[in-house]
């Protein structure tokens, strides 16, 4: 059975037009990332999460980027232009067009919260389908100095209190304002419009909707929610901090699901890393977006993935780099200091030790030898090297492409192959090796002359 809140039509408002000054930053301060991925886009998700679809954007600065950034599939959004900064109450007006249509429900978030879950929507949204005209999220808070406190008086919130407008005995109180809030759809327009700017900074504050709705006989309470998922981001120092609690969830996320982690928190994950149970992942391994790695592999220490597939029971560093197109099949093996680069690296292969393997296809249960490189790129176009089925490259190989290595084929260390090799062939491709008896005497004998003469000169 649904519950009464999802049958209940809801328009989401983000503010997200704010100037960023503190991030001293040329862009947007929810196009700065955490887990590889605009802060904005982690908030909308949430909204999905709580099958939100409906969205209004307020948006000022880099408004074309926040727009792009804030897609997303299951969800509609339109975006409205803050042309002045007077406060949150004026931002959310800025997306009345919107917010006349007469939605049940309409939820105010910011686009700095990446932390954000969909349970404070759904409680807030309960709290609206029981009754509430406005409904405030807030936090128990570690440290509450510098917060607006939520005064709470027989299950009703009868004001939002600022720090430098609180009593003593107001400032003790932990329970804080987490700026998310929601508000009755049918009556959103008229309580808004009511919020005055009586204040020190001539600002609209939507916070001051609680007296507002107090005023009209109408009833206004809260929800509670972790105050790590109402962290908003000011600062690259705050947007570190939410960096550090956001891969602490999704490592934890990944150990509950069966993935060992030896030193987690010197793991770096992305938003879309999928990794299956039963992998393991030593210290100091870092996912760049776009990596699915199946059960059973393991991913060595200072290893450094993006954009690639790691296949079940393959073995990856350390010290390894596998960029985008990177695809390893089963029980392979990409040893230490090798890199990989749009390559299909088969089932049983193995890439041992300080190789590079660009734009290739290298078949099941062949062995590339160290300081192999596949030459790909002649200055302006990359071209493809194939090798088949258990076929051996020889230590310290330049592998030339467009070339073909043969099912079977063996290529003889130091070579330099420019042509095709048949399969079950052996290619040398090395200047054939000739001895000079004596001849490194007379070496050493020319170099001592040479050094006792330059040394006579300078005296």
């Amino acid at each position: 059975m649904q519950k009464e809140e999802t049958k209940r039509s809801c328009l989401a408002v983000i503010l997200a037009a704010g100037e960023s000054t503190r991030m001293k930053s040329s862009q947007s301060k929810v196009l700065h990332p955490i887990g590889n991925r605009p802060m904005i886009a982690h908030v909308v998700d949430a909204l999905a999460a709580a099958g939100i679809s409906e969205i209004a954007l307020v948006l000022g600065r880099d408004a074309e980027k926040v727009e792009a950034a804030a897609r997303h599939p299951a969800v509609r959004a339109e975006t409205y232009i803050q042309k002045e900064r007077l406060g949150t109450a004026h931002a959310v007006l800025a997306a009345r067009e919107a917010i006349a249509r007469g939605y049940d429900d309409v939820l105010v978030v910011f686009g700095d919260t990446p932390l954000l879950t969909q349970a404070p929507l759904q409680d807030a949204r309960a709290g609206l389908a029981g009754g509430s005209d406005v409904v405030v999220v807030g936090f128990m808070a570690a440290d509450p100095f510098g917060y607006g406190r939520l005064l709470v008086e027989n299950g009703e919130l009868v004001a939002i209190r600022e720090e430098k407008d609180a009593t003593p005995a107001e400032r003790a109180i932990a329970f804080c304002n987490g700026g998310l809030m929601a508000i009755d759809g049918r009556k959103a327009l008229g309580l808004i419009e009511q919020i005055g700017n009586a204040n020190a900074k001539g600002e609209y504050y939507l916070t001051d909707i609680v007296e507002v709705v107090r005023a009209a006989g109408g009833h206004a309470t809260t929800v509670e929610a972790p105050e790590e998922e109402l962290t908003g981001c000011n600062t690259r120092a705050e947007l570190a901090f939410i960096e550090r609690l956001w891969q602490q969830r999704r490592r934890t996320a990944l150990m509950l699901s069966g993935v060992s982690m030896l030193a987690p928190e010197t793991v770096f994950l992305s938003y879309d890393t999928r990794i299956a149970q039963d992998v393991t992942i030593e210290p100091n391994v870092v996912f760049g977006p776009g990596v699915s790695v199946e059960s059973g592999a393991v991913l060595h220490a200072f290893s450094h993935i993006e954009g690639a597939h790691v296949g079940a029971g393959a073995s990856v560093g350390p010290f390894a780099r596998l960029r985008p197109g990177a695809n390893l099949g089963p029980d392979s093996k990409v040893g230490n200091f090798c890199e990989v680069k749009k390559a299909e690296i088969g089932a049983g292969a193995k890439v041992n030790h300080l190789t590079y393997i660009g734009d290739a296809f290298i078949g099941a249960g062949s062995n590339i030898g160290a300081g192999t490189i596949t030459c790909n790129y002649d200055g302006i176009n990359k071209h493809e090297t194939r090798i088949g089925e258990n076929a051996f490259i020889g230590s310290n190989s330049a592998l030339v492409a467009p070339v073909t290595i043969g099912d079977g084929a063996y290529v003889a260390s130091g070579s330099v192959i420019t042509q095709d090799v048949p399969a079950n062939a052996v290619a040398f491709g090395r200047a054939r090796q000739e001895n000079k008896p004596e001849r490194a005497r007379l070496v050493r004998e020319r170099n001592a002359a040479l050094k006792a003469a330059r040394k006579k000169a300078a005296e």
